[in-house]
């Protein structure tokens, strides 16, 4: 903290000196922003994560097998002798020195990633290092700040970030180097010095984008909005569609075990499922109040059938023992 404190004094008073002779010109970077926008670095950083993940995943499998022999062994304690259950606690204890080894070798301080991290942010921070260096000498900077870095920004100007001109200057040094033919080499080269830019204009540029992103982004919230409810209307019709044909189907299984019982004819089932369908057609049209109040009713209905059926059934029954039962007494 003090060091910043001091840092921060000393480019105050240095600034100040040099705004009485002529103007201090400053501008700053976000290194975050440009390595997010940098391609080559994106994908090899996404490379190092997967393996990253992969020996994560090693390490996790193997800590799981050691976990499962301790379970192991405590459960077949009572089966082992003194000198086997030391032996295999001992083997556990330096399969797990292995993998707390090997975890170190992967993620420690000096581990292979950190190492690989390392590797893989030089040629990067290189490249960012050039370019501020080329900004500065062909805009007459005084000062150019890291926003990514320690020193604390309590406030930085939007219009004077060159972080976009860094990035531009990083591509066309990767399309030289890439450049396959003469002329390809030849139009990287025009392109490499960095251009005077109207920070006022980028500025006003770049909020006239903002905005049309605004405005965009609500054309396409109202309109994912819209098919939204249009959505949810097509299903609530759908759900109404769906539950008709339930109950329509219920209706025409009850008929049908009604008629098995007895109490009903071929013919009568069948009049009632026609009058059944052509009640569920009608239905289609009506209100949900009235959909509820004739399901009701039609449940009472189906109700009582099964309980007059029930009722005919036992009666049958009565009279067949009491006929059997008269039967007897005839003999006797």
């Amino acid at each position: 903290m003090q060091n910043k404190v001091l840092f921060l004094l000393t480019l105050v008073l240095l600034s100040l000196s040099l705004h009485a002779q002529r103007g201090v010109r400053v501008a700053y970077i976000d290194t975050e922003y440009i390595l997010e926008n940098v391609p080559e670095y994106q994908e090899a950083l996404t490379d190092l994560n997967q393996k990253a993940d992969k020996w994560k995943n090693e390490i996790q499998v193997k800590l799981s097998d050691i976990e499962q022999k301790r379970k192991d062994l405590s459960n077949e304690k009572a089966l082992l002798t003194k000198e086997l259950i030391e032996e295999r606690e001992e083997d556990i204890y330096f399969e797990e020195k292995e993998i707390l080894d090997y975890q170190q070798k992967r993620f420690g301080p000096n581990g292979d990633l950190f190492i690989q991290q390392k590797q893989l942010m030089q040629p990067v921070q290189d490249q960012i290092f050039a370019a501020v260096q080329d900004i500065a000498a062909n805009r007459k900077y005084d000062f150019i700040f890291d926003k990514a870095s320690d020193a604390t920004m309590l406030f930085s100007a939007k219009r004077l970030d060159v972080s976009e001109t860094v990035i531009r200057s990083i591509t066309r040094t990767s399309k030289r180097k890439q450049a396959e033919t003469k002329a390809e080499r030849k139009a990287a080269e025009d392109e490499d010095l960095v251009p005077e830019v109207n920070l006022e204009l980028e500025a006003r540029q770049k909020a006239l984008e903002e905005k049309k992103k605004e405005r965009e982004s609500s054309i396409e919230k109202a309109r994912q909005e819209k098919l939204a409810a249009r959505e949810a209307k097509v299903k609530a019709a759908e759900e109404r569609r769906q539950k008709i044909l339930e109950d329509r189907e219920k209706a025409k299984q009850a008929k049908l075990n009604t008629r098995k019982g007895g109490t009903e004819t071929v013919k009568d089932s069948q009049e009632a499922v026609k009058k059944e369908e052509t009640e569920t057609t009608k239905t289609e049209t009506k209100t949900r109040e009235q959909l509820i109040e004739e399901n009701r009713q039609k449940k009472l209905a189906e109700r009582e059938a099964r309980k007059k059926a029930l009722e005919e059934k036992k009666r049958q029954i009565l009279e067949e023992r009491q006929k059997a039962k008269d039967s007897t007494n005839n003999k006797n």
